[in-house]
């Protein structure tokens, strides 16, 4: 009698693995599949990422960060073949499910996930308005206080009006550089 039965069909499943090996995990995985002839049965391989922009030393920069590290996705059909040749790839700890019976992800959250990793540059999302008080969180006018001038949503900069020696002096910011009072 067989462990693992293909009653739901083809659908995602997640896998767990050691945290920051996701990328290797998929990469081995993805050559069990060949070297095993396995591609009838195991169909997609997927790290979910998304482009995020950070600040560093003052300079913008675009990264890509996993959405759950530790997990990597697999569109496949589960029988007793598929699921040996996945839960024995070195470092994958196991399917996100009860016991030894994989769980399948709703479509639409995989849908979704996929929308999301889809978006090729990193959006701005600015939701902070002209004469808003503001507090610098980083660069040379750190822990300065201020009211927002103008925003360029186009660029994700801010202008911003800093009190020093007595009168304001527009200071343009990041928009990460800034958190709202």
């Amino acid at each position: 009698m067989p462990k693992q039965t293909s009653e739901f069909g083809k659908n995602w499943y997640a896998i767990h693995t050691y945290s920051g090996y996701e990328d290797a995990v998929a990469r081995n995985l993805k050559q069990r599949i060949e070297s095993m002839g396995m591609e009838d049965k195991i169909f997609t391989v997927l790290v979910p990422a998304e482009k995020k922009i950070r600040i560093k030393n003052g300079k913008r920069r675009v990264v890509e960060e996993k959405i759950y590290p530790g997990y990597v996705l697999v569109e496949m059909v589960v029988t007793d073949d598929s699921w040996y040749v996945v839960r024995n790839t070195p470092r994958v700890t196991g399917f996100v499910g009860a016991g030894t019976t994989p769980a399948p992800l709703a479509i639409e959250e995989v849908e979704q996930l996929l929308k999301r990793m889809g978006d090729a540059e990193p959006k701005f999302k600015i939701e902070i308005g002209p004469g808003d008080p503001v507090k610098i969180t980083d660069g040379p006018f750190k822990d300065f206080d201020g009211k927002v001038a103008d925003v360029d949503q186009e660029r994700g900069k801010i202008k911003v009006l800093v009190n020093m020696f007595g009168r304001d002096t527009p200071v343009e910011l990041d928009s990460l550089q800034i958190k709202k009072l």
